[in-house]
């Protein structure tokens, strides 16, 4: 009897647990906190989501970091080398169920600190020990305001900058103030990056002075108050040394040795000048510079890149050679940037400004017309709701226009542009709707993979894994135009029982030499990576243990 009574609660454990891994759920991650670290720095950051195994697997984005999970349930310990890549990076969370999205991680090339509570009071204000620094903080609570304590010395230019919306993803609508050290605001900002604010802040006289961070939901309500929830997450940059805003020119072409400046705040003028020359097909350059907290991006572009020459209003248009990329400023309130073009008839020309788009204040407004400066087509806000773009078909042969002013007449040094005109530039780009991807080893998978054809692009492309994987198979399709695969292919994927998880890059590659990697949206963000998951998981021919007797 007591032999029988044994097998039937053994029985019943092996059911308990046979239930207990077919019940078992696929790791959600929602955010990381810090949200970032300092190069050459080892820190322990919290996981937030739904871990049912501990520990976990992780994937990064670069080899200079690395991520182990500790003993404590989403605990992790990361190392950022010392030679790291400042911005931004992804980590992916994965164990035998399946695998997170990707989420941000930046890495700065300042000390770093986490904020203190309680410091919502002028007299709880955390003390803020060097003006050069990131503040890894969290507004935890409904009516949460964060306050820090800083001295600056008279004339000084302090840069207060918050990351949160824009790359981190964080629901939060940011507002920063600088305030006296009784608490009268002197400078105050919510939208400069996006949703993300920044102020430069220059000293009237030495002593302290209070930096606030509060915020209101991203996505609007009727409720008026300051919001918070765990996960208001940010990263609050104040620094007296070097803050580039961006570079100028905006633009290198690919294969020419150039030389930018970076323009912004404190900046000493031996280390404005870097040379650079952009080598691979990358469209955007990311300079790292041990002088300014923040690494300088450029755009890379085929056409010729130029800069504005001034004077050239309606009486000065000066002359451009199509194709081109102009890099130019709306330097005064007021000021219309003008240039002339010779044109032939019915040869379409494409004009796109990039201002907005690329985080600077200007409201541009695009406008093409004749020699007379009679106006043929004006454009405000036509490419992603943020920056103009238009296509122009010349009604003869002659000598046009093309302007370029600020929507409301505003102005200043960050008020740059990029103009890139010239013929339509057939191109495409490729990307995955899936991921993680829901591979079972020992099946096979449909992956879809959608195709842009940008202004009729007509080259067959060759769809296929990026590398070979050792535990993967899937054969090249070809897209065409004029045929259902013109927009859309499917690969055929086919896992073995020995399906290794990790991170798996899909390639397009046209007759015409073109290479495009699929982009893979993240969930949250406006963001995309090149990197989908292939998740681990149990093979389909795997039989579950037999129950013990």
């Amino acid at each position: 009897m007591m032999i029988a009574r044994r097998s039937w609660l053994a029985a019943c454990f092996w059911l308990l647990g046979l239930v207990a891994v077919a019940s078992a759920k696929a790791p959600t991650l929602e955010n990381l906190f810090p949200a970032g670290a300092s190069r050459g720095s080892t820190v322990e950051v919290t996981a937030t989501g739904q871990f049912e195994r501990w520990p976990v697997k992780v994937w990064v984005s670069n080899p200079t970091i690395e991520v182990k999970p500790g003993v404590e349930k989403g605990k992790l310990t990361v190392t950022i080398a010392a030679d790291a890549p400042p911005g931004l990076h992804w980590l992916r969370l994965f164990d035998d169920e399946g695998a997170t999205s990707p989420r941000p991680f930046l890495v700065g090339q300042l000390p770093e600190v986490v904020e203190v509570e309680p410091n919502d009071e002028i007299k709880q204000a955390q003390p803020v020990v060097s003006t050069g620094l990131t503040i890894n903080g969290r507004l935890a609570k409904t009516g949460d305001v964060d306050a820090f304590r800083v001295g600056l010395k008279k004339g000084q230019t302090l840069i207060a900058s918050l990351e949160a919306n824009r790359r981190l993803g964080s629901p939060m609508d940011g507002v920063l103030q600088v305030a006296s050290a009784e608490g009268f605001v002197l400078a105050q900002n919510d939208d400069d990056q996006d949703r993300d604010p920044r102020i430069a802040f220059e000293a009237s006289h030495d002593g302290d002075y209070l930096v606030r961070v509060f915020a209101f939901p991203f996505v609007q309500e009727s409720s008026i108050r300051f919001a918070g929830a765990p996960g208001y997450i940010y990263r609050l940059t104040l620094t007296t040394g070097g803050w580039s805003d961006h570079a100028y020119p905006l633009s290198v072409t690919l294969g020419h040795p150039s030389e930018v400046e970076a323009v912004g705040w404190n900046i000493p003028g031996g280390d404005r000048h870097m040379a650079l020359e952009a080598l691979d097909d990358r469209d955007r350059l990311s300079i790292v510079h041990p002088m300014l907290a923040e690494p300088v991006e450029v755009q890379v572009v085929e056409e010729p890149s130029i800069v504005e020459v001034e004077p050239n209003d309606s009486k000065h248009p000066q002359p451009l050679a199509l194709p081109v990329a102009l890099s130019g400023r709306i330097d005064q309130p007021g000021d219309v940037d003008t240039f002339s073009f010779e044109a032939r008839k019915d040869q379409v020309v494409v004009f796109r400004v990039d201002s907005r788009s690329i985080g600077q204040p200007l409201d541009a407004v695009l406008r093409v017309g004749d020699s007379s400066g009679a106006t043929i087509v004006e454009v405000d806000d036509a490419r992603k709701g943020v920056d103009p773009e238009v296509r122009f078909t010349p009604p003869s042969n002659g000598t046009f226009r093309v302007s370029i002013r600020d929507l409301n007449g505003q102005g200043s040094p960050r008020h740059v542009y990029l103009l890139t005109a010239g013929p339509p530039r057939p191109d495409f780009a490729i990307t995955l709707k899936a991921d993680p991807l829901a591979v079972t080893p020992g099946k096979p998978f449909d992956l879809v993979v959608a195709i842009e054809r940008r202004e009729n692009y007509g080259e067959p492309i060759e769809i296929s894994l990026a590398e070979h994987y050792d535990s993967v198979i899937a054969p090249p399709v070809i897209s065409r135009k004029g045929e259902p695969s013109a927009t859309s292919v499917t690969l055929k994927i086919n896992a073995f029982d020995c399906l290794k998880p990790g991170p798996i890059q899909v390639i397009g590659i046209s007759r015409d030499g073109r290479r495009r990697l699929a982009r893979v949206p993240v969930p949250g963000l406006t963001a995309t990576i090149e990197t989908a998951c292939l998740p681990p998981g149990r093979a389909a021919t795997e039989k579950p243990a037999q129950p013990p007797k």
